[in-house]
């Protein structure tokens, strides 16, 4: 028998009645046809699905989700977000659909006047069943327990048909099981020994990028589907001391030349990076790195060639990424993961932007001390210390639907090191994917682009001289599953990734 099959809610310190109970703080669940069991309800760990077809549908999910932390949802995991095609009533819109995971001590009924207060201050109405609405707030799971009464069945009897529940659901589970609560939700898998069965037998991951459902990533304006192509992030270092270019861009003129330049062979990011991270780097003021920044992000957001593209701040400071957002740019990129300014990350989770995440030891002028570069096994070992920087992003707000990971090549690491990681990449997945699966699918950038361990490995002692190398870094990359590279050289690597691109689909096609 299957261990979750076998799993009871404990019943120490509960009371039985004929009669269901709907006081304040108490619940009514049925743990048999003959028998409720009234429990007051402690601090409870809950999931709530989140979907959203009117307005805004992005801003609904983060006026939900602060309405909710008001409510006394303590949220502590975030699921993808998923774009899919309506169910049941067909003509409406898309939906944008995912859930939280989080802890309360309102009892059932308590949450559920609690989300549909939420819903109602929104803006629903009741409308048709199914139908179009700004904000849709359900009760996917309440503790340990089974949930029965005229208002509120929990689960819900149509999770189990609904892939698009059931993807962002299995998002905040981690393929370890967490706890007795965790072996409980899925004990409660109809016609499945477990929720990852289930998933399954929906169609599992094949379902995503078919059938009318995608993964996305809010970026700018738009969605962004990471799937469809790998993307290409140009480096634009406004720096006189960076190893590969350190000097060549500290004009604004000679730096909105490049952007354009990068952008029209086929750049479809800019990273600005106004202080140089290489190893034994020194810190700049924010002063500093501001006064080298803002002139190049007001010059390249004028031209042409930068419509419809993303651009990215590289920096540590919250307060200079605050103020590159506020003039244009879209992601936040931080070598540190926010261990060098603890305002970091909230002050990402109100910008509201994407936030990458990279894995780094000490800092540029320690990370490659001897102390920095032990490792028992690299790939897991930074999986796991990455995902402990991503947890507190998520924590501090930053919704997984927002994060993007970088296992920070050339940072911390040795020649083989970096060697491991690129071909390790889907072990780092893996690992985090134990803790967390929702942190696992989001989008993977590398940055080989001229680091030393190219120039070892090749006997190239000139960074500029290792562009050629950096393609094979970086087809190595993609072909083990990044989905984003981070390059000096656009025009070279834009053809390889063009190649990678067409090998991945060609592989697919032939797996499916």
């Amino acid at each position: 028998m299957n261990v979750f099959r076998r799993f009871l809610p404990k019943k120490i310190g509960f009371k039985t009645s004929k009669k269901s109970c709907y006081a304040p703080g108490v619940c009514s669940i049925h743990s048999s046809p003959d028998c409720v069991v009234e429990v007051h309800s402690p601090e409870q760990e809950v999931i709530i699905a989140l979907g959203s077809n009117v307005g805004n549908r992005l801003n609904n999910f983060d006026e939900a989700l602060h309405l909710m932390k008001q409510s006394g949802i303590k949220i502590t995991r975030h699921a993808c977000l998923y774009e899919t095609a309506p169910a049941y009533v067909t003509d409406q819109p898309q939906f944008l659909n995912s859930a939280v995971r989080g802890v309360t001590k309102l009892g059932p009924h308590e949450l559920l006047r609690a989300l549909k207060k939420i819903e109602k201050d929104m803006g629903r109405t009741t409308g048709i069943r199914y139908g179009p609405r700004p904000i849709d707030l359900d009760i996917l799971f309440y503790g340990k327990f089974k949930i029965h009464s005229e208002i509120l069945d929990v689960p819900h009897e149509r999770i189990w048909e609904r892939p698009f529940v059931v993807a962002p659901l299995i998002d905040l589970l981690g393929s370890d099981i967490d706890d007795d609560t965790v072996a409980s939700w899925h004990s409660f898998s109809k016609h499945s020994s477990d929720l990852f069965e289930l998933w399954e037998k929906l169609g599992g991951e094949s379902l995503v990028g078919r059938n009318g459902m995608k993964r996305v990533l809010p970026v700018g304006n738009h969605l962004w589907d990471w799937s469809l192509k790998t993307s290409l992030m140009g480096i634009l270092n406004l720096t006189p001391d960076s190893f590969s270019d350190g000097g060549k861009y500290i004009s604004v003129e000679a730096a909105v030349s490049q952007a354009r330049l990068m952008l029209s062979e086929g750049a479809d990011m800019i990273d600005f990076g106004a202080q140089s991270t290489r190893p034994n780097a020194s810190k700049i003021s924010v002063e500093e790195e501001l006064d080298r920044l803002i002139p190049v992000i007001e010059g390249v957001t004028k031209i042409p060639e930068a419509e419809g593209k993303l651009l990215s701040v590289d920096t540590f400071y919250s307060e200079v990424a605050s103020e590159a957002v506020k003039r244009g740019v879209h992601l936040v990129n931080d070598v540190s993961g926010g261990r060098l300014d603890s305002n970091m990350h909230s002050v990402v989770a109100a910008l509201r932007v994407p936030y990458v995440a990279m894995h780094m030891r000490g800092d540029p002028s320690s990370m490659q001390n001897p102390e920095n570069l032990q490792y028992i096994d690299v790939c897991k070992d930074v999986a796991s210390e990455l995902y402990v920087r991503l947890k507190e992003a998520e924590l501090a707000g930053i919704p997984a639907w927002r994060l993007i990971i970088d296992p920070g090549i050339g940072f911390s690491k040795n020649t083989e090191h970096n060697l491991d990681i690129l071909t390790g990449l889907t072990t780092i997945r893996a690992e985090i994917a134990r803790r967390s699966l929702a942190l696992s699918h989001t989008p993977l950038l590398i940055g080989p682009s001229r680091k030393r361990f190219i120039g070892d490995v090749c006997a190239r002692p000139a960074a500029d001289e290792r562009d050629p190398a950096t393609v094979a870094a970086v087809t190595t990359g993609v072909l083990n599953g990044a989905n984003v590279v981070r390059v000096h050289n656009v025009r070279y690597n834009a053809d390889a990734l063009r190649l990678c691109d067409a090998l991945l689909e060609r592989k697919q096609r032939q797996n499916s």
